[in-house]
Protein backbone atom coordinates (compact mmCIF):
# COMPACT_ATOMS: atom_id res chain seq x y z
CA UNK A 1 0.00 0.00 0.00
CA UNK A 2 1.38 3.38 -1.00
CA UNK A 3 1.59 5.86 1.83
CA UNK A 4 2.41 9.55 1.59
CA UNK A 5 3.34 11.87 4.42
CA UNK A 6 3.52 15.59 3.68
CA UNK A 7 5.27 18.17 5.84
CA UNK A 8 6.88 21.57 5.76
CA UNK A 9 4.10 24.12 5.51
CA UNK A 10 3.96 27.29 7.54
CA UNK A 11 3.66 31.05 7.57
CA UNK A 12 6.10 33.11 5.55
CA UNK A 13 6.30 36.68 4.31
CA UNK A 14 6.10 37.65 0.66
CA UNK A 15 9.40 36.88 -1.03
CA UNK A 16 10.26 34.20 1.48
CA UNK A 17 10.97 30.50 1.00
CA UNK A 18 9.64 27.20 2.26
CA UNK A 19 10.43 23.58 1.51
CA UNK A 20 7.68 21.00 1.45
CA UNK A 21 8.50 17.31 1.75
CA UNK A 22 6.50 14.23 0.83
CA UNK A 23 7.78 10.93 2.23
CA UNK A 24 6.48 8.19 -0.04
CA UNK A 25 6.63 4.47 0.68
CA UNK A 26 5.05 1.32 -0.69
CA UNK A 27 6.10 1.60 -4.34
CA UNK A 28 6.98 -1.83 -5.67
CA UNK A 29 9.28 -0.66 -8.42
CA UNK A 30 10.55 2.70 -9.68
CA UNK A 31 7.25 3.07 -11.50
CA UNK A 32 5.75 6.12 -9.90
CA UNK A 33 5.24 9.85 -10.08
CA UNK A 34 4.46 12.29 -7.32
CA UNK A 35 2.46 15.44 -7.90
CA UNK A 36 2.06 18.41 -5.61
CA UNK A 37 -1.43 19.87 -5.79
CA UNK A 38 -2.69 22.93 -3.99
CA UNK A 39 -6.12 24.22 -3.14
CA UNK A 40 -6.87 27.74 -2.06
CA UNK A 41 -10.16 28.68 -0.37
CA UNK A 42 -12.97 28.82 -2.91
CA UNK A 43 -10.77 27.54 -5.73
CA UNK A 44 -10.33 24.23 -7.46
CA UNK A 45 -7.42 21.96 -6.70
CA UNK A 46 -4.60 22.55 -9.17
CA UNK A 47 -1.45 20.65 -10.02
CA UNK A 48 1.60 22.69 -9.13
CA UNK A 49 4.51 20.38 -9.89
CA UNK A 50 5.22 16.77 -10.75
CA UNK A 51 8.22 14.46 -10.82
CA UNK A 52 8.25 11.01 -12.42
CA UNK A 53 10.66 8.30 -11.43
CA UNK A 54 9.32 6.21 -14.31
CA UNK A 55 10.30 8.41 -17.23
CA UNK A 56 12.18 11.30 -15.65
CA UNK A 57 9.61 13.88 -16.66
CA UNK A 58 9.04 17.00 -14.58
CA UNK A 59 6.20 19.51 -14.71
CA UNK A 60 5.66 22.97 -13.30
CA UNK A 61 2.53 25.07 -13.57
CA UNK A 62 3.18 28.38 -15.30
CA UNK A 63 2.35 30.23 -12.10
CA UNK A 64 5.30 28.67 -10.25
CA UNK A 65 7.93 28.24 -12.97
CA UNK A 66 11.30 29.71 -12.03
CA UNK A 67 10.20 29.92 -8.39
CA UNK A 68 9.54 26.31 -7.38
CA UNK A 69 11.88 23.34 -7.76
CA UNK A 70 10.86 19.71 -7.33
CA UNK A 71 13.37 16.98 -6.50
CA UNK A 72 13.53 13.40 -5.29
CA UNK A 73 15.70 12.07 -2.49
CA UNK A 74 15.82 8.31 -2.16
CA UNK A 75 18.66 8.10 0.32
CA UNK A 76 16.49 5.71 2.33
CA UNK A 77 15.97 2.81 -0.03
CA UNK A 78 12.38 2.05 0.89
CA UNK A 79 11.27 5.66 1.16
CA UNK A 80 11.40 8.27 -1.54
CA UNK A 81 11.13 11.83 -0.34
CA UNK A 82 9.96 14.37 -2.86
CA UNK A 83 10.80 17.95 -1.98
CA UNK A 84 9.17 21.08 -3.31
CA UNK A 85 11.46 24.05 -2.76
CA UNK A 86 9.38 27.19 -2.98
CA UNK A 87 11.09 30.55 -3.36
CA UNK A 88 9.96 34.12 -3.91
CA UNK A 89 6.60 33.20 -2.46
CA UNK A 90 3.59 35.37 -3.21
CA UNK A 91 0.28 35.79 -1.36
CA UNK A 92 -1.43 33.93 -4.21
CA UNK A 93 0.62 30.85 -3.30
CA UNK A 94 -1.38 30.60 -0.08
CA UNK A 95 -3.16 27.25 -0.11
CA UNK A 96 -3.26 23.78 1.36
CA UNK A 97 -0.67 21.71 -0.46
CA UNK A 98 -1.12 17.97 -1.03
CA UNK A 99 1.21 15.38 -2.48
CA UNK A 100 -0.35 12.55 -4.44
CA UNK A 101 0.57 9.39 -6.35
CA UNK A 102 -1.17 7.90 -9.36
CA UNK A 103 -3.66 5.06 -9.14
CA UNK A 104 -2.02 1.71 -10.02
CA UNK A 105 -3.73 1.52 -13.42
CA UNK A 106 -2.52 4.96 -14.56
CA UNK A 107 0.73 5.76 -16.34
CA UNK A 108 2.92 7.66 -13.86
CA UNK A 109 4.17 10.45 -16.08
CA UNK A 110 4.38 14.21 -15.82
CA UNK A 111 4.44 14.58 -19.60
CA UNK A 112 0.67 14.45 -20.05
CA UNK A 113 -2.23 16.41 -18.63
CA UNK A 114 -2.58 15.94 -14.90
CA UNK A 115 -6.02 15.33 -13.41
CA UNK A 116 -6.69 14.91 -9.70
CA UNK A 117 -9.09 12.05 -10.51
CA UNK A 118 -6.13 9.94 -11.71
CA UNK A 119 -4.59 9.94 -8.24
CA UNK A 120 -5.52 7.33 -5.68
CA UNK A 121 -3.04 8.05 -2.92
CA UNK A 122 -2.92 11.35 -1.09
CA UNK A 123 -0.89 12.75 1.73
CA UNK A 124 -2.51 14.91 4.34
CA UNK A 125 -2.54 18.56 3.37
CA UNK A 126 0.00 21.02 4.67
CA UNK A 127 -0.95 24.68 4.90
CA UNK A 128 1.21 27.36 3.32
CA UNK A 129 0.34 30.93 4.20
CA UNK A 130 2.14 33.83 2.56
CA UNK A 131 1.54 37.18 4.21
CA UNK A 132 1.63 40.41 2.22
Amino acid sequence: EVQLQASGGGLVETGGSLRLSCAASGFTYDFWAIVWFRQAPGKEREAVSCISKSDGSIYYADSVKDRFTISNDNAKNTVNTVHLQMSNLKPEDTAVYYCAAYKPDRVPTCAASIYASDFGFWGQGTLVTVSS
